[in-house]
């Protein structure tokens, strides 16, 4: 099957030329996190190499990472500095919904899985315009029952999926879409839209989060300077947050509405893991969870500034309805934003919209059905989607380790041989939880489908 010639006309392949030849950073934002970074190789810091019980599911919205950050539906700069996804609360579950929640290899009945529901249903190569699509119970997530029935059942055994355990059972659910697009390279519009597929109203928190991975915490090898969020006055009917970092410059969040913003650090809280190491302060990694799904009021930090923050979104959706929340990460100060949700901001999704509908015509052998075109731009959005910023410098890795090849007095450990391996960029992944070895037949079957939509990033 031959695919269709790319025009060189259309604005994607025009923007795909301006990102080779200009170094115009259209790639510069994309959906660069991963799905889950708990449990992780790279994560790992114990004395017996066990990544899995070392940083499970449990600690993570307690314990910062160190080479990469995670999220539903998110994004990120190509170098991870400055991180946004969602976070959501249905009023039952016993923590907020932050991460794609799965099974380790020793808890399942045919190896790790994620048990969730969530779908790429479309980009460019360019992330001009993302959707994504996660589907939220409106009862309590069943992590114990996940664990506790996998775990007691043999390989001969089917897994037991979310869909079993009955939390969508008349479709008491919510789907929850996140669509992205660009205004420009540094102009990131962000709409939520959240339908009740359920016969009754339900409640809901949605929370989208804005946060800088730590790589400045003192114990890291070579820490960089450490980063600020703080609220500022932003246009009217707004809420703004302000970004400053080393590298990054200054960006703002606005946030359409008088919504509460609620600050912490993206630091670890060694006290609640049991940790014999003293916390940075009263405001954690956690508190945004402790504040909403605890109710402990005085969780984050009042003085409005940190390395994390969310806006506090409470709704309640009708039977059958939906609601839709709008935000923009942008370079433009207040002075020079404007209004950011006047009527531009819907006329470029609806640009953005069909400039992908003109790139994936351009791109689509004619022989294809309808339905097998749609088919295939959905499966190209989905190797896009599953784009990674994996991090992993061995010579720093080891030294954390205490087993550098090239330190007297270390110990045998993982990996003891790759000091000189160093990894700072994005690439195609397999999934998006963790890249055990560099399996070069997965890379080699993934540029052929990238090669259809963006020949640059496959070479």
């Amino acid at each position: 099957m031959k695919a269709a010639e790319p025009s060189k006309n259309n604005a994607e392949q025009m923007r795909l030329q301006e990102t080779q030849e200009k170094n115009v950073p259209w790639k510069k934002w994309g959906p660069y996190l991963s799905e889950r970074q708990w449990g992780t190789v790279r994560e790992d810091y114990s004395d017996n190499g066990d990544a899995w019980n070392f940083f499970s599911h449990d600690n993570a919205r307690s314990r910062a990472y160190r080479w990469g950050e995670d999220g539903l539906g998110g994004i990120s700069d190509d170098k991870q500095h400055l991180c946004f996804a969602l976070a959501l609360w249905n009023g039952k579950d016993a923590i907020l919904k932050e991460r794609i929640f799965g099974l380790t290899n020793s808890e399942a009945n045919h190896g790790e899985d994620a048990k969730e529901y969530y779908f790429y249903l479309d980009s460019t190569p360019t992330h001009s315009y993302m959707k994504y699509l996660y589907k939220y119970p409106q009862a309590a997530f069943p992590y114990a029952d996940l664990v506790d029935t996998n775990r007691g059942r043999s390989r001969e055994e089917m897994e037991y999926e979310l869909l079993d355990t009955g939390v969508f059972d008349d479709d008491r659910y919510f789907d929850v879409f996140m669509e992205y697009a660009k205004a420009g390279p540094d102009d990131l519009l962000v709409k939520i839209t959240v339908h009740n597929r359920g016969p009754e109203a339900a409640e809901l928190h949605v929370l989208p989060t804005l946060w800088f991975r730590n790589d400045w915490a003192e114990w890291i090898s070579r820490p960089a300077p450490k980063p600020q969020l703080k609220q500022v006055e932003g246009p009217s009917g707004t809420r703004t947050v302000e970004t400053s970092h080393s590298v990054l410059g200054s960006n703002y969040l606005y946030c359409e509405g008088s919504v509460p913003l609620l600050f912490t650090e993206n630091s670890t809280n060694h006290a609640r893991l049991g940790l014999d190491y003293p916390d940075v302060g009263p405001y954690l990694k956690d508190a945004i969870n402790n504040y909403v799904v605890n109710g402990e009021k005085g969780a984050v930090d009042p003085g409005r500034s940190g390395t994390k923050v969310s806006a506090h979104y409470q709704m309640k959706i009708a039977a059958g309805k939906s609601e839709v929340i709008r935000l923009r990460l942008s370079n433009s100060s207040p002075q020079m934003a404007g209004k950011p949700f006047a009527k531009e901001f819907e006329d470029t999704f609806q640009q953005r919209v069909g400039e992908a509908d003109e790139f994936y015509r351009s791109i689509t052998p004619p022989s294809l059905s309808e339905d097998q075109a749609r088919v295939m731009r959905q499966a190209l959005a989905g190797m896009l989607w599953s784009k990674q910023y994996y991090f992993w410098d061995g010579d720093a890795w080891l030294e954390e380790h205490n087993a550098h090849p090239l330190h007297h007095g270390t110990q045998e450990f993982r990996n003891r041989e790759w000091f000189h391996m160093i990894n700072d960029d994005i690439i195609s992944m397999p999934d998006k939880w963790e890249y055990p070895w560099y399996a070069a037949w997965d890379l080699a079957f993934h540029t052929l489908p990238i090669g259809m939509v963006d020949p640059d990033f496959a070479k």
